[in-house]
C-alpha cells in the first residue's frame, strides 16, 4: 500500500497489440492464473445449470429487484429493493445462491477452492465459476427466475437496524442498471421509488458510518477502456454517489451477517486492525505538506469526508490514506480447534475501516469465502446446525483467501503497468504535465547518465493526459504539486514506466526558525524548533560532536518540529550550497529531508538551512 484503484473493462484480445497480448499471457503464467476449466468441472457446471433449484424456497418474485453494476457485467451477485416501512425502511437484498449449484466435495467445488476469486484483465477475465453459472444460471440476470439468498433488513428513520432475516428464495430481477444509468435517473427525477429510497438509505448509512468512526475513501479509479475502432486507452473515473450508496447496502448486509455469526458463536469475519500510529503520523505529515488543515484531536475518519478527490492535493492525500488499511484478514470461529473444542470468537473481531464487525457474504459469484459465510447465516437464521462441509473448511479459508488476494492484486497492478507501457512506447523523451501523488520516504541512488550518480526521491506521478500513474524520480518531489516530467524509460515486457522530474511550482518562502547560535548537542538529541512544517533555517556554524556509538566518521542530529514525529537525521560536515552525494538544490544550501552518511571533521558544520 498505497494501492491503485482500478477497473479493467474487458476488451477483445485481437484488438490489443500483439506485444500487450503476449505480455498479459506471460503475466498469467507468472502469477499462476488457470487458463481454462478442466472438462470434468465444465461438465458438472453444465449439469448444475440445468438442475431444478426452485424447491424449498420462498417465492419472492413479487419483489421488484434491480441490479446496479459496471457496464457489460454479466456475473451479477446482488439485486436490491428498498421500500418504506412506517417511519423507517425495509431493505431487501438478494444474493446469488451458489450452494444451489456447487456440490461439496465435487470437481467444481475443488476448482473454485483453488481459484478463490474472479480475476479481471483488460483482455479477458478468469472467473471463479464456469460461465454456465457465473453468467448464466446462478447470475441474477433480469427477467429470469433465479435461486437466491434473500436478506430482509428493517431500518428505523435514522438508518439503524431493527430486524434481520435471511432465507432461500426464488427471485426475478426487473432491470440490469449500470451505475451511470442509475445516477442519471436519480439526477433527472425519473428514478423508481425503490432507487430513490436506496439513495436515502445510503445517505443515512453514510452518516452512521461517520458517527461510528468508519471511513470510505473516494479515490479515482484508473480504467482501461476500448474504443469502437479497437484502440484502447486509460482514463480516470470518479465513483458516482449511487455507487457509494449501493456499497452501503452491501456493508449493511455484511454487518448484519457478522451479528448473526457472533450471536451463534460460529462463522468467519473480515477483520482489520486499527491503523499503525506511525502510518497516522506519516499521514499527518502528508496533510501538512499538502496544506490540508487537520486539527489535532480530529480523527482521519472525520477529515476524509470533507475532501474532494477532484482536487489534486486531496487526491494525493486520499491515495496516501489507503496505507492505513493494512493487515486485513479473515477470522474463523466455532469450528473444532486442535483440542476438539470450538474455536472462540476472536478478541480482535472489528474491521477498523468500517468501525464495526463485518463478514463477506454478498459476492459469492466472485469470491469464495462468501458461499461459506452465507451458509452459516442461513443455518443460524433457521435454527439449524451449520453444515459439516462448512465447518471443515472454515479453518483453512484465511490462508486460501490471502493467497488468492495476493495473486489477484499483483495481476491487476501488473495489467495496468502493461497497458501504460504500451500507451507510452515510442514516446521516450516527451514531456508531460501531472501531479505528484505519492513520495517514498527512503532515498535511492540511480544513474541516468553515464558517469552521473544522483540521489533521487522516488514517488508516483499522475499525468493529465494520458491517464497514467507511474514511477517518477527527482531531487525533490513536491507532493500534491503540479509538475512537468519527461518519460525516461518504458518497457512493455518489463512492465516498467519511469519519468524524471523537470520542474514544479516555485518553492514557498522559507520560514525562519529561531535557534540559538553555536548550539552543541549530543548524538541523537532532539531539538524542538518553532514554526510549522515547511523550511526551517539554522544559523551557519551550528555544530555537533562525533558520536562514539555510531560508525567512525558519522554524526547525526535528530530534529523534531512540534507535533511531528522525527523524520530525518543530518550528518556533517556540509557547507551552504553543497550536499555530498547530491547536486546543489538551492543557493542557500537547502537539502532534501533524509539521512546522509558523510565524512565527519570534528566539529562538523550543518548546512545553513534544511527542509522537514
Amino acid at each position: 500500500m498505497p494501492t491503485r484503484q482500478m477497473r479493467l473493462a474487458p476488451a477483445t484480445p485481437r484488438a490489443l497489440p500483439d506485444e500487450v497480448v503476449g505480455a498479459l499471457a506471460a503475466l498469467r503464467t507468472e502469477v499462476g492464473l488457470p487458463a481454462m476449466f478442466p472438462p470434468e468441472v465444465l461438465d458438472e457446471a453444465r449439469e448444475a445449470a440445468e438442475r431444478d433449484v426452485t424447491a424449498d424456497r420462498q417465492d419472492r418474485r413479487d419483489v421488484e429487484l434491480v441490479t446496479i453494476d459496471p457496464p457489460g457485467s454479466m456475473d451479477l451477485d446482488q439485486a436490491v429493493h428498498v421500500a418504506h416501512s412506517g417511519d423507517g425502511y425495509i431493505v431487501r437484498y438478494a444474493i446469488a445462491d451458489l450452494a444451489a449449484f456447487v456440490t461439496p466435495g465435487g470437481a467444481l467445488d475443488a476448482e473454485v477452492n483453488a481459484r478463490v476469486q474472479t480475476v479481471y484483465g483488460p483482455d479477458a477475465r478468469t472467473p471463479l465459476h464456469p460461465v454456465a453459472l457465473s453468467e448464466g444460471a446462478a447470475s441474477l440476470l433480469p427477467d429470469e427466475d433465479r435461486p437466491a439468498v434473500l436478506w430482509t433488513i428493517g431500518l428505523d428513520a435514522h438508518g439503524e437496524v431493527t430486524s434481520t432475516t435471511v432465507a432461500r428464495a426464488l427471485v426475478r430481477s426487473r432491470a440490469r442498471l449500470t451505475y451511470d444509468q442509475a445516477q442519471a435517473s436519480l439526477d433527472d427525477g425519473t428514478a423508481a421509488e425503490s432507487l430513490q429510497l436506496l439513495a436515502d438509505v445510503g445517505r443515512l448509512r453514510q452518516s452512521l458510518e461517520r458517527e461510528r468512526g468508519g471511513v470510505s475513501l473516494d479515490v479515482p479509479e484508473q480504467q482501461v477502456e476500448q474504443g469502437e475502432d479497437g484502440s484502447f486507452a486509460l482514463t480516470f473515473r470518479r465513483t458516482l454517489p449511487v455507487e457509494s450508496w449501493n456499497a452501503q447496502i452491501s456493508l449493511l448486509t455484511g454487518m448484519a451477517a457478522a451479528r448473526l455469526m457472533q450471536e451463534a458463536g460460529v462463522g468467519i469475519l473480515r477483520t482489520l486492525p486499527d491503523a499503525d500510529p506511525r502510518d497516522l503520523a506519516r499521514l499527518r505529515r502528508t496533510a501538512a505538506a499538502l496544506d490540508i488543515a487537520w486539527p489535532e484531536g480530529v480523527p482521519y475518519s472525520a477529515l476524509v469526508p470533507t475532501l474532494e478527490s477532484r482536487l489534486p492535493e486531496h487526491a494525493a492525500f486520499l491515495n496516501e490514506a489507503t496505507s492505513l488499511f493494512r493487515g486485513a484478514t479473515y477470522a474463523p470461529f466455532g469450528m473444532p480447534g486442535p483440542d476438539g473444542t470450538p474455536v472462540p470468537v476472536p478478541k480482535q473481531s472489528r474491521h477498523a475501516a468500517i468501525a464495526a464487525d463485518y463478514a463477506h457474504v454478498t459476492a459469492p459469484l466472485r469470491r469464495l469465502v462468501d458461499r461459506y459465510g452465507t451458509e452459516v447465516c442461513l443455518a443460524v437464521a433457521a435454527g439449524k446446525s451449520v453444515p459439516e462441509w462448512v465447518l471443515t473448511a472454515l479453518a483453512d479459508l484465511p490462508r486460501r483467501m490471502a493467497e488468492g488476494g495476493r495473486r489477484t492484486s499483483g495481476f491487476e497492478r501488473a495489467c495496468i503497468d502493461i497497458v501504460e507501457a504500451a500507451l507510452l512506447t515510442g514516446r521516450e523523451g516527451e514531456e508531460f504535465e501531472g501531479f505528484v501523488v505519492d513520495v517514498d520516504e527512503p532515498r535511492a541512488t540511480h544513474t541516468h547518465e553515464p558517469g552521473a550518480s544522483v540521489t533521487n526521491e522516488r514517488g508516483q506521478v499522475v499525468l493529465r493526459d494520458p491517464a497514467v500513474r507511474a514511477r517518477v524520480e527527482g531531487p525533490i518531489l513536491p507532493l500534491g504539486e503540479e509538475v512537468r516530467v519527461k518519460l525516461y524509460e518504458v518497457s512493455v515486457a518489463d512492465r516498467k514506466v519511469l519519468f524524471s522530474l523537470l520542474g514544479g511550482r516555485p518553492a514557498a518562502p522559507a520560514r525562519e526558525v529561531p535557534v540559538p547560535d553555536d548550539v552543541r548537542v549530543a548524538p541523537g538529541d532532539q531539538v524542538p524548533l518553532a514554526g510549522g512544517p515547511g523550511r526551517g533555517v539554522l544559523p551557519p556554524g551550528t555544530v555537533l560532536p562525533a558520536p562514539p556509538a555510531t560508525p567512525p566518521g558519522i554524526a547525526a542530529l535528530g530534529i523534531t518540529p512540534p507535533g511531528i514525529a522525527p523524520q530525518a537525521a543530518f550528518a556533517a560536515p556540509v557547507h551552504p550550497g553543497t550536499v555530498p552525494g547530491l547536486p546543489p538544490v538551492h543557493p542557500s544550501g537547502e537539502m532534501p529531508l533524509a539521512s546522509f552518511d558523510m565524512p565527519l571533521e570534528d566539529p562538523g558544520e550543518l548546512p545553513a538551512s534544511f527542509h522537514w
